[in-house]
């Protein structure tokens, strides 16, 4: 069987787009947008935000907390192996387990991303 022959004309008609990027606009405003829009991600993505892990929690009098000294216990209300809550901007938007990164040091494997934290879009 003959294999049908391409133009030339027709492969430069053909426009190859990279997987995973967005074809670039010919319009000038459609382009000077899409430069805003990286810029305003940019932006964006440079903000930081106030990341803490909680262990647990726990309730007590102020007399109690007034007897605290060194070496005291406080009982939280979580029980050994159950996750910890990421919280971001003091709302929770994951739970994970304590790992150990170093020798010296903790991190948190994400087991679960809290879908109310994550906008549907």
């Amino acid at each position: 069987m003959d294999e049908p022959e391409h133009d030339v004309a027709d492969a430069d008609q053909e426009q190859m787009i990279p997987a995973g990027s967005e074809p670039v606009p010919k319009d000038p405003k459609q382009k000077a947008a899409a430069d805003t829009d990286a810029k305003s991600m940019d932006a964006i993505f440079g903000v930081k935000l106030n990341v803490r892990v909680v262990l647990g929690t726990s309730r007590m009098q102020i007399s109690e907390l007034l007897n605290l000294t060194k070496g005291s216990v406080i009982e939280l209300d979580r029980r050994v192996g159950e996750p910890v809550e990421i919280m971001i901007n003091d709302r929770t938007v994951a739970r994970g387990d304590l790992v150990r990164v170093q020798e010296d040091m903790l991190g948190v494997a994400l087991r679960e991303i809290i879908k109310d934290f994550v906008s549907e879009s």
